[in-house]
């Protein structure tokens, strides 16, 4: 995961945030900072009243400054990790807004092309777009004919046509032309494209806290509450050893100093860094390409036992892809190869573009111009399920090419006196059998043999299944299939299980009944049967490619429609709960560090029998602080100045990796337990040599 670059365009807007989020009522949210704050407003009159009455206290007023410098730092995080996530989307829009496009437009009788900023163009301009290029915004193909790379849309890896006068003439904005040139119309204004729509929403994105989050909080309020009167227990026993048992403090210590006290003491690194944690585990979410519709959502991604998978346009690609060609035995299979690429010449399904690649990948074949000079096209009907090519050769012979299903072939060959033999029905029986769908393909009345359609999985699948079982997470392909098909495809794509012949309603209630045994379940899936399965699960992942049912049912879209990154936002969501554990173990630890810096040098003195001034507490200064003034500022300073050094690590997250969970916690005890005990000590005392050499004190 990369940092973002603390550049002004990120820093500026932060530190203006972070004055917004003094507001008490937004603080209040925050128990923790909002003591914070409250202490801060309350030294001021304190500090105001010692000053007019002649007590100027330069150590005073350094604790109020740094007091209201821990507050800007509590904020400071927060609004950083937002700003980023803004500047994300501002990236995004600015970088199309910035790029120049070949409008063209008659002048007089010549049509003139000109360079204009994507931001100038308007509803029914004309654009010329060449391989290369990326369409700037929506519209319609007027002319011309080019391959489209949609992925960064659709998630597909395999490129589309778009052409002209076809259905085929819609194009969305932020797809790359590869091959050729089309002329676009534009249909829409900028802002109201697909790619705009997504950035809308991840702005419009509200993060609630997460149930784990509210019981931190709360945690954190009664921990905040109980040290309160720690301090002020201290603050009557210290009065009282000053007057009865002697010490080197002559006088008791003001308000400032105890509330000082108590906010070195507090949680206040993971209060001030708890609500970046949540918005920048949501932010690293957004670098993947997947919209989380609130935290929650991103949060519960990490506590997933059981993921169910719809299979059309979830596992697999969601069209069949020819797979296999199968001639009869008396075939050549070059032979076969071309007569299929005839057949499907004109067919512009993905079925019909996926056979014209197989033979031309597969077998080297390509259709030359003396088969298609004097061809007749006959495209697919419902009444004859059945396409294909007629062709007329030199001798006015017509050649009749035609792929369909078996009971259609059957028809058509008896029509024509011809027979289909029992090695290719029988072979279309088994493909239909094994999930896939067979097409015969005929020439006049000899049948050649069958082509083999199959749903296509998605690349990568299998690996990363894999490595979530290595995580503990099962696996479950979820389809309305037969046992047969839903078999196959599952061994293909490596899932765990498999459930078939499932409808929305069975899919509904699958999920009712694991999250009953205390399973956390996560959905995936496209289509309007999956709508209320993603809305009962725990995380509902819907494929952007699916229909809007699916899209509004889902708490997590993902842009790419690609379930293989089910893995990446499982990570995201362990890194969360392990960054907040991590830093929650780093400020504890680190509050009882303090302890060591702050009450030895408080209590040191009392019953002092030596010349030294140091009593029996004196041996607890194990940073042997100079005085209870340069430890207390001191520790203050090292408490505002850890808030800004984590957030490159808030931002960035802790690194996951799939261990056990024992293991985990003995290795964040280890690393973030020992961590927080040490770095005060090394830093405290560090900061009490640099402000007594200095003379702060």
């Amino acid at each position: 995961m990369i940092i973002p670059s603390f550049n002004k365009k990120i820093i500026v807007p932060a530190i203006g945030q972070s004055f917004l989020k003094l507001d008490l009522r937004r603080t209040i949210k925050n128990p923790t900072i909002f003591i914070v704050e409250l202490s801060f407003i309350l030294t001021l009159p304190y500090l105001i009243i010692d000053m007019m009455g002649g007590r100027f206290s330069g150590f005073e007023i350094q604790l109020v400054v740094w007091l209201f410098i821990t507050l800007m730092f509590a904020n400071f995080s927060e609004a950083i990790a937002e700003a980023w996530g803004k500047s994300q989307a501002n990236d995004l829009r600015s970088r199309r807004t910035k790029k120049k496009v070949r409008r063209l437009e008659m002048v007089g009788e010549k049509l003139v092309e000109s360079l204009i900023y994507v931001s100038k163009l308007k509803v029914g301009d004309v654009i010329l777009c060449k391989k290369g290029d990326i369409i700037p915004v929506d519209g319609e193909v007027i002319e011309g004919i080019a391959i489209i790379d949609e992925s960064a849309i659709t998630g597909e890896s395999a490129p589309v046509i778009r052409e002209s006068g076809s259905e085929r003439s819609v194009v969305t904005g932020g797809t790359r032309v590869i091959s050729d040139f089309v002329k676009i119309k534009t249909t829409t204004e900028l802002g109201s494209n697909f790619s705009d729509k997504m950035i809308n929403l991840v702005e419009g994105v509200k993060r609630g806290k997460t149930p784990n989050e509210m019981a931190l909080t709360i945690l954190l309020s009664g921990l905040s509450i109980t040290l309160l009167l720690t301090v002020t227990n201290t603050k009557i026993i210290l009065d009282n050893y000053i007057a009865v048992a002697g010490s080197q403090i002559e006088k008791p210590l003001s308000v400032i100093v105890y509330l000082a006290i108590l906010i070195c003491i507090i949680p206040t690194t993971i209060g001030a860094l708890l609500s970046a944690i949540g918005i920048s585990g949501m932010d690293r979410l957004f670098q993947t390409n997947v919209i989380a519709l609130n935290g929650k959502a991103v949060e519960a991604t990490g506590d997933i036992d059981l993921i169910l998978l719809d299979k059309t346009g979830t596992l697999t690609l969601g069209n069949r892809w020819a797979n296999k060609f199968i001639p009869q035995k008396d075939v050549n299979i070059k032979y076969f190869s071309k007569i299929a690429q005839l057949a499907s010449i004109s067919d512009k399904t993905p079925e019909g573009r996926s056979i014209v690649l197989l033979a031309k990948d597969k077998y080297r074949v390509k259709a030359d111009n003396n088969d298609i000079k004097n061809i007749s096209l006959m495209p697919f009907s419902a009444s004859t399920q059945m396409s294909g090519v007629d062709i007329k050769s030199s001798s006015s012979e017509k050649k009749l090419i035609r792929k369909g299903s078996l009971p259609a072939i059957i028809k058509h060959i008896e029509s024509l006196g011809g027979v289909v033999s029992e090695y290719v029905i029988a072979t279309a029986n088994r493909i239909s059998k094994q999930g896939g769908t067979p097409l015969v393909l005929t020439e006049n009345k000899k049948v050649l043999g069958v082509i083999h359609l199959k749903d296509v999985i998605k690349g990568g699948i299998k690996n990363r299944f894999s490595e979530l079982r290595k995580m503990g997470i099962k696996t479950v392909m979820i389809t309305g299939d037969n046992q047969l098909t839903a078999a196959s495809i599952a061994a293909e794509a490596g899932v765990d299980d498999f459930l078939a012949g499932i409808s929305p309603e069975g899919k509904l209630e699958i999920i009712k009944q694991e999250q009953a045994k205390g399973y956390m379940v996560a959905m995936a899936g496209d289509g309007i049967n999956d709508a209320p399965a993603l809305a009962q699960a725990n995380v509902g992942v819907a494929m952007n490619t699916g229909t809007k049912e699916a899209r509004d049912a889902g708490n997590l879209i993902d842009l790419d429609s690609n379930p293989i990154k089910l893995i990446d936002i499982i990570k995201i969501g362990k890194q969360i709960v392990m960054t907040r554990g991590s830093l929650t173990t780093f400020s504890v630890t680190n509050d009882v560090a303090k302890f060591f810096a702050i009450f030895p040098t408080l209590f040191g003195s009392i019953y002092a029998k030596s010349s030294s001034g140091e009593g029996p507490l004196s041996a607890l200064n194990i940073m042997r602080l100079e005085s209870f003034e340069s430890a207390i500022l001191s520790t203050i300073i090292f408490n505002a100045l850890i808030i800004l050094a984590l957030i490159p690590l808030v931002l960035r997250g802790v690194k996951y990796k799939a261990n056990k969970p024992f293991q985990l916690l003995i290795k964040n005890m280890i690393i973030y337990g020992g961590s927080g005990i040490i770095a005060p000590f090394i830093g405290i005392k560090l900061i009490d040599m640099i402000i007594n050499f200095i003379g702060l004190i």
